[in-house]
């Protein structure tokens, strides 16, 4: 079933008009997230009990994704061609095609339209301030968001689609979207967003790893070595501020020899990371296209994977 999810995902991608129809499950799991936030997120409250309210939401979160999934799946295993029904459903929560869609945009815009255009695409990708950010800053913004996208969006909700079928993707959106929504350290989410965090932290422990692997195995296909790849991943992804993201976003800056990460400016503020790989060259908009490749490399390698296991399986 994953395997099929995956090629359906890789195909068809998230139909826009379909989605303009009924709203994407990611949709309705941010308009919980952001309903629990409102009843919960008392800002008049002690840290402690903040934090105490984070971990009621992060519950409510789990348990409504994890049933609702395990419902869906019960159902459809009961229906005709039921096993297809499941891998369409967890198809909508991967994110292949629509990563390398976005991320083709940014390289597309250099040509189209110069820079001006290159950071409006990209700031629909990344949430640094896109006025500050030259060329190569661009660059490296698109190619950091797929190589940490690709294990978020790609790696770790197939992981745990194999591991526990829908409510096992189910829950890890959700908790995903909940990081991306409420898991930031600032004063009205550094407490009550600090459950949904370190959960979203655990659950992409190991597909960050699986992540960088795959990349780093990918590497020939951008004109990178398989073992210098794996090398500066296990040098650097301690570097980067994120337990996770270092992993991924190392493997590509191996891959295609790039300085990645370092310091980026957002809402104003700078956050002062060291480079991963900072012998590395600077990222140019032909390097896109290279992250591009190395992003459906590591795709076919991770359905190869799938595929190789449900036969011995």
């Amino acid at each position: 079933m994953l395997v099929l999810a995956l090629v359906i995902d890789a195909l068809t991608g998230d139909p826009d008009a379909l989605w303009r129809q009924l709203p994407h499950p990611v949709v309705l799991m941010g308009r919980l997230i952001a309903v629990l936030d409102q009843r919960c997120n008392d800002l008049s409250k002690l840290d402690r009990h903040r934090r105490a309210a984070g971990l009621f939401a992060l519950a409510v979160f789990v348990a409504v994704a994890g049933g609702i999934g395990l419902a869906v799946e019960t159902l459809c295993l009961r229906l005709p061609y039921g096993s297809l029904l499941i891998a369409v459903s967890a198809s909508t929560l991967l994110a292949q095609r629509s990563l390398y869609d976005h991320i083709k945009r940014v390289g597309s815009a250099f040509a189209e339209g110069g820079i001006a255009a290159a950071r409006m695409a990209v700031a629909r990708v990344v949430g640094r301030d896109p006025d500050v950010l030259d060329e190569a800053a661009i660059c490296r913004a698109a190619i950091e968001s797929c190589a940490e996208n690709f294990s978020d969006g790609v790696v770790a909700p197939a992981f745990w689609f194999a591991l526990f079928g829908l409510p096992g993707i189910m829950i890890y959106k959700i908790v995903n979207t909940a990081d991306s929504m409420i898991g930031h350290r600032t004063p009205r989410y550094e407490a009550f967003g600090w459950a949904s965090a370190r959960c979203d932290d655990l659950l992409n422990l190991v597909p960050s790893r699986l992540s960088g692997l795959l990349l780093s195995l990918a590497a020939p296909v951008a004109g990178g070595g398989i073992g210098p790849a794996l090398a500066i991943m296990w040098r650097d992804a301690g570097h980067h501020c994120s337990p996770n993201a270092g992993w991924p976003e190392a493997a590509a800056a191996g891959a295609l020899g790039l300085a990645l990460a370092g310091p980026r400016q957002y809402a104003g503020q700078t956050v002062d990371d060291p480079f991963l790989n900072a012998a590395g060259g600077s990222a140019k908009p032909g390097d896109i296209a290279r992250m591009l490749r190395l992003l459906l490399a590591a795709c076919g390698l991770e359905l190869l994977f799938y595929a190789a296991l449900s036969l011995l399986l």
